[in-house]
């Protein structure tokens, strides 16, 4: 892990690239495995363009809620996604000021791709490695999901 602010993290799923984008991008599909393991999706609106807003509501297995919006900046079908992620007023307290968050989907064949996640803004290292750990259970929770079938 660096010095720097920033966080990135490289995946490879064995799923296709459209299937991976599509569970960034619907909101049915992210209400699956969006958040560390354990938790749940209570409410989860995203308008998924460029300006579009996104709200995610979860809850932990103790009960806590936590908070969650953004806006999305960029979209690129299905090779990438660019999204601001700042923790609502009442959600996960000291986690810091609003990030930028870049989702790049590199195909690796007809069913494995390459997520590389980059988030960038963190005000501290402690900041970045309380996303570290957060995004990398939501990113085992993802794995899973992709390797339930789909009808």
């Amino acid at each position: 892990m660096s010095d720097e602010p920033v966080l990135t993290i490289t995946r490879v799923f064995d799923a296709p690239r459209e299937l991976v984008f599509a569970a960034w991008t619907d909101p049915k599909l992210a209400a699956q495995w969006w958040g560390p393991k354990g938790f749940t999706t209570v409410s989860n609106a995203m308008d998924v363009r460029v300006g579009g807003e996104w709200r995610r509501s979860m809850r932990s297995p103790e009960g806590a809620g936590h908070r969650s919006r953004g806006v999305y900046r960029e979209i690129v079908p299905p090779e990438r996604l660019v999204f601001t992620f700042c923790w609502e007023r009442g959600g996960a307290a000291g986690h810091g000021p609003e990030t930028v968050v870049t989702v790049t989907l590199a195909e690796l064949g007809p069913r494995r791709t390459e997520l590389t996640l980059r988030q960038e803004g963190f005000a501290t290292i402690a900041g970045r490695n309380e996303h570290v750990r957060g995004w990398s259970s939501a990113l085992d929770r993802l794995a899973e999901y992709l390797q339930v079938p789909v009808n």
